[in-house]
């Protein structure tokens, strides 16, 4: 896994486009995992594009989807070896997407949740979208306005809770995954 330590925000309207890669298998949700991600950007007032690939997605095969935010994007798919982020949601997908990854990216896997503390096994994509969100400076609630977005009232509180879980999920170090910000731990 790459250092976070190491990873810097690419968030401003200003500087560079932010890149985040996410991958898993089909059946995952990771089409709505890259729709929350997208609709948080919206939020933020970030131009936002994000792009699909499906493949046998139906048959379990990769799902891989780019999304870009930041204050001009002219094209949805993340260049090979540029993303900030890759989102992986099967352990399985760290490997063959990893390609994907700038020098001193971060990757979250689905090791950095307990998912037997999961209130749904199926909610492990917004629990790792909270863990992507410990490294963004958007604040929880405009995380979890996105979050809220995408479900139906009775999702809701386990989906909450799963992002919370993810948020609050720590490295294998315990230390708090974040990325830096001028060398500076955010």
């Amino acid at each position: 896994m790459n250092n976070a330590a190491n990873a810097e925000k690419r968030e401003s309207p200003a500087g560079p486009p932010c890149n985040i890669a996410v991958a898993g298998l089909g059946g995952q949700a990771v089409l709505p995992a890259a729709d929350i991600i997208a609709g948080w950007g919206l939020r933020a007032g970030y131009d936002v594009k994000k792009s699909e690939i499906k493949g046998m997605s139906q048959r379990g095969g990769s799902v891989a989807c780019d999304v870009r935010f930041g204050a001009q994007i002219h094209s949805p798919m993340v260049p090979v070896g540029e993303a900030d982020y890759l989102l992986v949601l099967e352990a399985t997908q760290v490997e063959p997407n990893r390609h994907v990854l700038r020098s001193g990216g971060v990757t979250i896997e689905p090791s950095l949740v307990d998912a037997d503390k999961l209130p749904q096994k199926k909610a492990l994509n917004v629990a790792l979208l909270g863990a992507l969100s410990a490294h963004l400076s958007m604040t929880e609630q405009q995380w979890l306005d996105a979050v809220g977005s995408a479900f139906a009232p009775k999702f809701l509180e386990a989906n909450r809770q799963a992002f919370m879980l993810g948020r609050a999920s720590r490295n294998k170090s315990g230390e708090r995954q974040r990325a830096t910000v001028g060398g500076k731990r955010a």
